[in-house]
């Protein structure tokens, strides 16, 4: 017999959105996400940024997106406590140290991994920097921070903004073996964005944009 499929973790139905005055990004897109890694892939400047933050529910669009069975227009709150989503370029957190940042992150996540966070810290070379205010650390440090929390997150969907960005060697060899990590766990959707084609994971499906 063959194995049960399992629902996708997200689907998107009829998904358009454009800024006023620019081409849509998306016009009656339809897609679903299943458990795994999934690839946006795009040239900069092509609208991966932006559709990470239609889909984790900060940016208003039209169309219908279901998250692990809650509905974003039905149930905004329970989708966007199914997603994971840290926009690297925040300056939200500036004020607050980087352990502080991480809480607030992780509030309401009942799946957040404590004690994989604290290997990510370590393997992110961040022990230093937990304890001091975000606007001290450098742009590598701070985007360290919010994938830590990323990677550690419970949530059915994590989205990640061109995670290798600034980031040293070492950290995007932890980074990598993290994901690959994460990659087989049930009930678990990771989709990166990036304008690389990613080699060291295996993809469960690929977004191209343009959408299509």
């Amino acid at each position: 017999m063959n194995a049960p499929t399992q629902p996708p973790i997200l689907q998107v139905h009829d998904l358009s959105f454009s800024y006023p005055g620019q081409p849509a990004l998306a016009s009656g897109w339809c897609a679903s996400v299943g458990e795994g890694v999934t690839l946006l892939h795009g040239d900069t400047g092509s609208g991966k940024s932006t559709l990470l933050r239609v889909i984790a529910g900060t940016l208003p669009a039209s169309g219908r997106l279901v998250l692990a069975g809650a509905r974003l227009d039905a149930q905004p709150e329970a989708y966007r406590c199914n997603v994971f989503f840290c926009d690297p370029a925040t300056e939200a957190f500036d004020q607050v140290t980087a352990r502080a940042c991480t809480a607030t992150l992780s509030e309401g996540d009942a799946g957040f991994d404590a004690a994989l966070w604290q290997a990510l810290v370590e393997g992110f070379s961040l022990a230093p920097h937990i304890e001091k205010p975000m606007y001290m650390l450098s742009t590598g440090s701070k985007r360290k921070v919010g994938l830590a929390a990323a990677l550690a997150s419970g949530r059915p969907l994590v989205l990640l903004d061109e995670p290798e960005g600034a980031l040293d060697a070492r950290s995007i060899g932890c980074l990598w073996k993290a994901v690959a990590s994460l990659a087989g766990r049930a009930g678990r959707a990771i989709v990166i964005a990036s304008s690389a084609r990613l080699e060291h994971v295996p993809l469960a499906g690929c977004i191209e944009l343009p959408l299509r």
